[in-house]
């Protein structure tokens, strides 16, 4: 009985480790894709600033 409780425990220690890492994970991947993807709308919003050009306006 005392080690079905410490391979229950066991197991439990493990899958909460093993989800973590998961979770973790999951968590940096989802924060470099949101600040690639700032620095790429700070750049194109930049771009679009500096470029002038032609103002085109939209006639209803």
């Amino acid at each position: 009985m005392f080690w079905k409780i410490v391979g229950g425990l066991l197991l439990a220690w493990v899958a909460f480790m093993v989800i973590g890492s998961l979770v973790g994970f999951l968590v940096k991947a989802v924060f470099w894709i949101a600040l690639i993807a700032g620095a790429g709308f700070l750049g194109a919003a930049a771009y679009g600033a500096l470029k002038g050009g032609d103002k085109k306006q939209i006639r209803s």
